[in-house]
């Protein structure tokens, strides 16, 4: 939390819209933790995002101060 997200091995940071699609793909590993990103104020801040053949929300890096724990 305190880094925020980085895509580690991966090219991008994986962002869900939708907290069904979160919980189903969390739990595939573990007991989900969701957190919610404020992409909103992000992109008003200037990052960018794109989005996947499949649906998925993809950005270079999540800031800590744009993440809330849920």
């Amino acid at each position: 939390m305190n880094e925020g997200l980085k895509p580690m091995t991966r090219q991008y940071v994986h962002l869900s819209a939708d907290k069904d699609t979160v919980y189903n793909v969390g739990k595939r590993r573990r007991e989900p933790v969701v957190l919610l990103v404020d992409c909103e104020k992000m992109h008003s801040d200037g990052y960018e995002f794109y989005i996947s053949e499949n649906g998925v929300w993809l950005t270079k890096e999540v800031p800590a101060k744009y993440i809330k724990r849920l």
